[in-house]
């Protein structure tokens, strides 16, 4: 089954989903009684999203397959594309999240998907939720970025999502970026983020304490 959340309220469109995975039986780590979320982003190679829209595996695990922002990567598009009825006819839950996607990508997902959620801003968000983080980042306020993230894991946020939130800024500072130096700190980055989860795997170590180790860094 299929589900499509959007809207430029980022905050409220990625609570509304994360309530519903939890609805569904997600679970970070899956278990008996539950389903594991398996989350991709941009972030990820798009054969990490081949992999894992080709199924949950030889033990047939119960899983939550979370695609965030997978339409921003035009690669990673193209494949989830066509994999829209998949989606829609799996015993699997498929939530999608995406901003702002492009008027035909929407209609395309929205004509699979079971139930379809928008959230857009009225106004300017606060810093006190989770995208404040994205601010931290851009201003190099190591010290608020170190705060915000210790908050939010607090308030029960995935970790994924807080990796999703950065990498999101990331990529905003290098549009943004005025000078030559800015675009190469962002680009930096942009890479370092990127590096981050498949880092993690080969640690062997929780997501939540890479990005601990990214937030204490003074690299950026």
């Amino acid at each position: 089954m299929l589900y499509l959340y959007t809207g430029t309220d980022r905050e409220k469109t990625r609570e509304a989903m994360d309530a519903a995975v939890s609805a569904k039986g997600g679970s970070a780590s899956g278990g008996k009684k539950s389903a594991r979320i398996v989350r991709i982003t941009d972030a990820n190679a798009p054969a990490d999203l081949v992999a894992t829209l080709q199924g949950a595996g030889m033990f047939g695990e119960s899983r939550i397959v979370v695609l965030d922002g997978v339409f921003a990567n035009e690669e990673m598009a193209t494949f989830a594309e066509r994999s829209l009825l998949h989606m829609k006819e799996s015993s699997e839950h498929f939530f999608i999240l995406e901003e702002k996607p492009l008027a035909d990508v929407r209609k395309k997902i929205e004509k699979y998907a079971q139930m379809c959620e928008r959230f857009d801003a009225a106004g300017k968000k606060k810093d006190g939720s989770i995208f404040g983080l994205s601010n931290a980042l851009a201003r190099r306020d190591k010290k608020a970025l170190w705060i915000g993230y210790q908050r939010e894991l607090a308030k029960g946020s995935a970790p994924e999502a807080i990796h999703g939130v950065l990498f999101w800024a990331a990529k905003d500072m290098f549009m943004k970026a005025g000078t030559p130096e800015q675009k190469n700190r962002a680009k930096k980055l942009i890479a370092e983020l990127a590096e981050l989860p498949h880092e993690s795997r080969r640690r062997g170590e929780e997501l939540e304490y890479a990005l601990e180790r990214f937030v204490l860094s003074w690299v950026w």
